[in-house]
């Protein structure tokens, strides 16, 4: 089974402020390691785990009641493509962990299905991601991520991790699903950091 939904492509538009080696796309790829789960907003759930063990939790309806954002953000995907002023909805990761003592560097997203990505926690702060649940104005569709997604735009679409159910915060930092296969563990887009040893 691919991982690319098959008929999308894009070409690179001159004067267009790009990564290095990505092209232009004005389609959404839906791109995946394994079957997308579906998630009913009634069971989903978001947790923070702290190094100490502390847990804090959120199900939808409290994740709705926090103060929500519009996001306008370029995105680019490891695969080369990049679409532009892409328009999300969502909670500040900072506005979640406004009251989580934590003295981590670092942070594991678990998604619904078994992903997981590794960031460094400094990454997830200061208006630099979000837990998104609309896209384009709609309901974040199951195939690109909902009911909730991460949202890390300045790094490769896949630190975004999809059907997001939580951070475990560390002192160390643990390899995610795509970083032990052989992904950047930071993943520039800027650097061209798509393999480990760029």
């Amino acid at each position: 089974m691919g991982i690319v939904s098959p008929g999308f492509a894009g070409r690179r538009r001159e004067g267009t402020n790009l990564p290095p080696g990505q092209y232009l796309t004005h389609d959404f790829p839906v791109l995946s390691a394994g079957p997308t789960p579906h998630i009913r907003t009634e069971h989903w759930e978001f947790t923070v785990t702290t190094e100490t063990g502390e847990v804090r939790k959120w199900d939808w309806a409290a994740l709705l009641a926090l103060p929500a954002e519009e996001i306008t953000k370029d995105i680019h995907c490891v695969t080369r493509w990049s679409k532009l002023e892409t328009s999300w909805k969502g909670v500040s990761l900072d506005t979640v962990l406004a009251d989580v003592e934590t003295g981590a560097d670092f942070a594991l997203a678990h998604s619904y299905g078994g992903y997981t990505t590794n960031l460094p926690l400094d990454d997830l702060l200061d208006g630099q991601a979000w837990i998104a649940y609309e896209y384009d104005g709609e309901p974040l569709d199951p195939e690109h991520g909902g009911p909730a997604r991460l949202l890390v735009p300045h790094l490769y679409f896949w630190k975004s991790a999809k059907w997001v159910r939580g951070l475990v915060l560390s002192d160390t930092e643990d390899l995610g699903f795509w970083e032990t296969a052989g992904y950047h563990e930071y993943g520039d887009p800027w650097r061209e950091q798509r393999y480990a040893g760029d």
